[in-house]
């Protein structure tokens, strides 16, 4: 079976305009209707409003019919619910209850970002100012890397995604949580055992280091209440990370 990336995330939020305007500062296109894409991957964010902060829509690009027709015979064994309709999948998760879309969807072709040249002991790459520091565009994430969620039932939920959708696990968190992919990212879904079901976060792609950092002091430059955690690297999946709060 081709599954080979995240599409896109319906996010239900109480605050649809505040959210939608934080997502443009943030640097996705607007598209409109409170919409927003990335530089290589379309549209991949739609903001509606819901009573609370929660995940509605998942989508999961594959590559043909087949593909699709592999993970409704999946669902239909496991007893989801699902809804056909010639072209693509929506099976409802069994604890939130958000759906995910399974569709035919174009992989992202990628134009390769040339490595940022540093220095090291006893190498001299590069000369003058660090790259990032001279660098003055704003920043526009390429592409959604992954979302976290947290369920009531994380057997339940993980079961959706590794028998019912076809995700593999990447890695643990003991019995706390489970990193899944369905691309060659270490993880696009980590679901994670919480007392709510809830949206914990998206993870949206960028060039490099310094654009994490750029990105994020570009937030926080009028708003310092957003910091929630800084700049750091991710053991498992080796991802570096800021983690921004948005409304």
């Amino acid at each position: 079976m081709s599954l080979h990336r995240l599409t896109r995330v319906v996010m239900g939020v109480p605050n649809v305009a505040e959210t939608a305007a934080y997502y443009e500062e943030f640097g996705l296109d607007p598209l409109g209707n409170n919409s927003f894409g990335t530089r290589d991957g379309g549209e991949q964010l739609k903001i509606i409003h819901a009573p609370s902060r929660r995940l509605v829509e998942l989508g999961v690009g594959a590559d043909n019919d087949d593909d699709v027709a592999k993970v409704t015979s999946q669902m239909t064994r496991l007893g989801v619910p699902i809804n056909h309709n010639g072209t693509e999948l929506l099976a409802t998760e069994p604890v939130s209850g958000f759906t995910a879309r399974i569709h035919v969807a174009p992989r992202i072709a990628q134009e390769k970002t040339p490595a940022t040249p540093y220095n090291g002991p006893g190498r001299i790459d590069r000369f003058g100012r660090a790259p990032g520091v001279v660098r003055d565009y704003v920043i526009k994430p390429r592409k959604l890397g992954h979302t976290v969620i947290g369920t009531v039932n994380l057997e339940a939920t993980m079961r959706f995604f590794t028998e019912g959708i076809g995700f593999k696990v990447s890695d643990y968190i003991s019995d706390k949580g489970a990193f899944m992919r369905c691309s060659v990212d270490h993880h696009n879904v980590l679901a994670l055992a919480a007392p709510v079901n809830f949206l914990h976060h998206t993870s949206w792609q960028v060039d490099d280091i310094d654009d994490v950092g750029r990105g994020a002091k570009a937030m926080l430059e009028n708003n310092p209440e957003r910091h929630i955690w800084g700049l750091g690297r991710h053991h498992a999946g080796s991802n570096f990370f800021w983690y921004l709060k948005d409304p």
